[in-house]
């Protein structure tokens, strides 16, 4: 009998939580910062970045969403991921391969870009300093076409993060 009520109680909750995932005509409720990657060649490395996609949706983003100063994910949700197949130089400096966190600290006129160790961490919470494989520092620019949703692209210069008004190009031989 008592099996009988825990196992009721369990189909009840399973179905009350995949009901509260589908909305009232019964599709998926989208995701406010969906997972993305963008995967390509530089050189003979294969570069990866996957990431979490906020949108803009009206607010301000830079100097208030995402704080001047201080670390940023690269995105949302967990900490974004940059992998690389090879040894590369990032702005000339040397990135062994591996997988690392990436982080960026914005400020109004340059960027830092971080290469942090521990690859696997929610947000910057937990960043450490002491864990950075790499640091550089980049110029944004300001462009005129507004990008709604954060993204990455990789050519064969390196990558660049888009988002609002602002592009990060981060070069990479």
């Amino acid at each position: 009998m008592k099996k009988t009520k825990v196992l009721g109680l369990f189909t009840f909750a399973v179905c009350a939580l995949l009901f509260s995932l589908k909305d009232v005509n019964g599709q998926a409720k989208p995701v406010a910062s969906p997972a993305d990657s963008v995967t390509a060649k530089v050189g003979k490395a294969t570069i990866e970045i996957k990431y979490s996609s906020p949108s803009v949706k009206g607010r301000k983003i830079w100097g208030e969403l995402v704080p001047f100063d201080k670390v940023w994910r690269a995105g949302a949700n967990k900490a974004t991921i940059f992998t690389t197949s090879e040894d590369i130089r990032v702005e000339g400096k040397p990135l062994a391969a591996g997988s690392y966190a990436l982080f960026m600290i914005p400020t109004a006129l340059n960027w830092t870009v971080i290469f942090n160790k521990a690859s696997d961490q929610w947000g910057a919470y937990k960043y450490e300093e002491g864990q950075d494989a790499l640091r550089v520092t980049v110029k944004p620019k300001k462009v005129s076409a507004s990008k709604e949703r954060l993204g990455y692209t990789i050519s064969k210069n390196g990558f660049v993060l888009h988002w609002e008004n602002i592009e990060v190009p981060v070069g990479i031989k």
